[in-house]
């Protein structure tokens, strides 16, 4: 073994980094082909272990050991470690989720489970939420793996040349169900598996067009999330003899009320966001969005039909405030029947501020008078999270992203939904949705997520590796 081998190279040459989209591509294929679903399909129970073992047969296919974690029966989440020397400080964490949410195949142009290659896309459930990174993540570690295997190093037992930190991996169950049997048992139980200085995990690096300008959101923030059930009491009777105490009808008045936008509220980082968007934006885009923070509701919804396609709209207007989405009813026992009762499920997100209980009440006054005939229960509560934007990490990931794109903005920002990064927070290690892609123009990405026929495209992709190991080669090899 050569101690003294040259480290790897700093960045992606053109044919390495052709090879490395190509496998990357692959990658993403193999693993959309698990159905790594949550919940777990009753015909397939065991699909998330199946996708952790098969990455830690990748891994392992480059010399790299891991460890396959099963928590609870079915549930796998896979870790693994590539050593540096140790002389740049504490490791750095690429954090990833391996579940998916279900996918109806009827409504879909392509099987949601075959990974098909087509129009320059691939498509498939997970490909953007989000084996596009952990298949990034795996290109990288192989790559480096490859380096000091071909220097005639063990990458299990000797330090990647040239990286001066550790390289933790960790691609986990259950982040679609709060992450309490992935990640959060991890923190719970083998917290020093997930220990770093810093972590990158999905949804951020992503180009995002606005008013001609390039913008790259680093996600550092994320609203946190309220489940509730709420029971709605009405009168059983004979559908023959309608009566206004039936529980549907009362449900369809508390859905009503609880459907409508709250008052907008800044949080630190979309202050920023908002204030970064304003330096850059010319004249009347600038002053628009200058509108936007004002927080008058209905300026800020024309506003934002003006300057933004629906998709960038709703996030943007669901990042400004607490939100509520009821999104699933249950009611009635036979169609002549009167339903005396009807449970709504409620999908609270918050800003950073808003606790359990302060959702709680703000749900009790919406609905008034409807209160009496109604229980809330709280089913699940994640916290919303906030890191701090000026570390070492995070200038890295707006320099990279300079480099690759002069032209282009990064800036920090919040993500409308949860991921993993609230249980790393736990233990303090501070997040970054980090997973970078150069989207085409009208390209609405966020639609993608959880929705029909998602999909990435392949020059997205292309684009993404090289900017990701450059981000990783920096942190850990130093600048």
């Amino acid at each position: 073994m050569d101690a003294s081998a040259s480290p790897p190279p700093r960045r992606l040459e053109a044919d390495a980094a052709a090879r490395a989209h190509a496998e990357l591509v692959e990658t993403l294929r193999a693993l959309i082909r698990i159905p790594s679903v949550n919940p777990p399909d009753p015909a397939r129970p065991g699909a998330e272990m199946e996708a952790a073992r098969w990455i830690a047969a990748t891994l392992a296919d480059a010399g790299i050991p891991s460890e396959v974690l099963e928590p609870v029966a079915g549930r796998g989440s896979v870790v693994a470690r590539l050593r540096g020397d140790g002389t740049g400080g504490e490791p750095l964490l690429l954090l990833s989720h391996l579940d998916v949410v279900p996918a109806s195949s009827g409504a879909w142009t392509h099987d949601p489970f075959a990974g098909d290659l087509a129009d320059g896309y691939v498509w498939g459930r997970g490909a953007v939420d989000m084996k596009d990174l952990v298949a990034m993540e795996l290109v990288v570690l192989r790559l480096l793996a490859a380096h000091a295997r071909a220097a005639g190093l063990d990458p299990a037992t000797d330090p990647i040349p040239g990286l001066r930190r550790d390289i933790l991996f960790a691609c986990t169950a259950d982040e679609e169900a709060g992450g309490l049997e992935g990640l959060g048992w991890i923190v719970d139980h083998r917290p020093d598996l997930v220990r770093a200085a810093g972590a990158l995990n999905e949804s951020g690096g992503i180009a995002t067009r606005v008013a001609g300008k390039t913008f790259y959101p680093i996600q550092v923030a994320e609203k946190g999330f309220a489940v509730f059930r709420v029971t709605v009491r009405g009168t059983w009777g004979h559908g023959s003899m309608p009566r206004d105490d039936n529980a549907v009808v009362l449900a369809a008045e508390v859905i009503r009320r609880l459907s409508k936008p709250g008052a907008p509220r800044q949080s630190a980082t979309m202050r920023a966001f908002i204030d970064g968007l304003m330096a850059e934006l010319p004249g009347a885009a600038g002053h628009a969005v200058r509108a936007i923070a004002g927080g008058d509701p209905r300026v800020e919804a024309a506003v934002l039909e003006r300057m933004c396609d629906p998709s960038q709209a709703r996030a943007l207007h669901a990042l400004l405030r607490d939100t509520i989405s009821p999104d699933v009813i249950h009611a009635g026992v036979k169609y002549n029947v009167i339903p005396g009762e009807a449970v709504l499920e409620l999908d609270c997100r918050v800003l950073p501020g808003t606790t359990a209980e302060a959702m709680r009440g703000q749900l009790l006054d919406r609905l008034g008078d409807m209160a009496d005939r109604c229980t809330l229960h709280l089913v699940i509560f994640g916290p919303p999270v906030e890191t701090d934007a000026d570390t070492p990490l995070y200038r890295i990931l707006e320099a990279t992203i300079r480099d690759h794109d002069p032209d282009g903005l990064p800036l920090p920002v919040m993500a409308p939904f949860a991921t993993d990064a609230k249980h790393l927070a736990r233990i303090g290690v501070p997040c970054y949705g980090f997973s970078p892609l150069l989207l085409e123009p009208g390209e609405r990405y966020l639609e993608r997520f959880h929705g029909v026929d998602e999909r990435v495209g392949l020059e997205a992709l292309r684009w993404g590796l090289p900017v990701f190991y450059d981000a990783v080669m920096r942190f850990c090899a130093g600048e």
